[in-house]
């Protein structure tokens, strides 16, 4: 299959967008929703930054503080053996084996592009934490667009867990909140664009702790907010480029073959790969057929190296004929684009 890079890649790296936060690094613009409005090109950004400690044997760790809407900054040291700082994004208590905090705080803004090659990134953030469920931040949205309404969803993280929260927009300037649409531990959320025989569906991606793996799930809904009749759609295989976690990516395609869904996966190395399934178009619990091999894979350097490096990440795409321009987060840290053939993906899948 034939993979066209943007030449200009990596669209968007940490150097191209000022902190927002006095005293803080972007480390990441990455993992963007995509769409388009107004003739123009608009990526949704997940914006990380870090507080900058002049002491390498010291972490600094923001939280937002939901009482003084002020971000706290809390301090660790590198030699406390009760904490694992192995994971550069994490700082995990041993005893539980969970992370008790990010060493960055992600957020959302917005870039614009009249040709989507160029972007210019706003200064200030289009959706910050808010509420108890985001004082870790906000992060990987992605974006359907229904009638006149921009929907934007987004992973809520915090110590309650990660969940799934969504915002609508128009005109995007203001936003309209609606609250978290699936509970922790759930992520990688995707709503269809539109209603298939009277009803909404979306892809999930719960993450079990008693049993089971990170896996994708098929929900429907009449209102976009409550959804129900949860059900299991396609799993991890082993020996295979998708074998330790997968999750949605994009919003689904519709084709005239049927619903062609982008997912991630990674293998048990952590080596994240995009590829692809196609749902029947009158009934999306219904596989037609899956990618065997990666549709992209981490070649490029700035895929292969950065922040969390052999990543390559896509939370949104455009169609223009039979063309899919596909933009994605690389290696935890830039935007980049790449542009293949429906006809191609389609054909590719088995």
């Amino acid at each position: 299959m034939n993979i066209y890079r943007y030449e200009e890649n990596p669209l968007l790296t940490p150097l191209d967008v000022k902190p927002y936060h006095e005293n803080f690094e972007v480390v990441g613009v990455f993992n963007a929703g995509v769409t388009e409005y107004n003739g123009e090109t608009i990526l949704v950004l997940r914006v990380a930054e870090r507080p900058i400690s002049e002491n390498p044997n010291v972490v600094k760790t923001p939280v937002y503080n939901v009482n003084t809407k002020k971000l706290d900054i809390v301090e660790f040291h590198k030699g406390d053996g009760r904490y694992d700082f192995s994971d550069s994004r994490t700082i995990t208590k041993r005893e539980s084996g969970c992370f008790s905090y990010l060493t960055s705080l992600s957020y959302l803004r917005l870039a614009r592009s009249k040709d989507g090659h160029h972007f210019t990134v706003e200064d200030t953030p289009f959706i910050y934490p808010s509420n108890i469920h985001e004082t870790l931040g906000i992060e990987d949205p992605r974006v359907t667009k229904i009638e006149d309404t921009y929907y934007i969803y987004f992973s809520a993280v915090s110590p309650l867990g990660v969940g799934e929260s969504m915002v609508s927009t128009k005109d995007f300037k203001t936003i309209k909140h609606h609250g978290m649409i699936f509970s922790p531990e759930n992520k990688d959320v995707t709503i269809f664009p539109e209603k298939i025989n009277g009803k909404y569906y979306a892809l999930h991606r719960p993450v079990p702790k008693s049993t089971g793996s990170p896996q994708v799930w098929i929900a429907e809904s009449e209102n976009l907010l409550h959804w129900g009749n949860h059900q299991f759609l396609f799993g991890l295989r082993e020996n295979m480029w998708d074998n330790g976690r997968i999750g949605a990516g994009a919003v689904p395609i519709k084709t005239d073959r049927g619903w062609l869904e982008l997912y991630h996966g990674a293998n048990k190395d952590d080596r994240y790969c995009m590829g692809a399934i196609l749902l029947d178009l009158d009934n999306p619990t219904k596989i037609l057929a899956r990618s065997e091999e990666p549709i992209l894979s981490p070649e490029a350097p700035y895929e292969v190296e950065g922040f969390f490096g052999n990543v390559v990440f896509s939370c949104g795409a455009l169609v223009e004929g039979d063309t899919i321009k596909m933009y994605y987060g690389v290696a935890d840290t830039s935007i980049a684009c790449a542009e293949f053939s429906i006809k191609e993906v389609l054909d590719s899948l088995k």
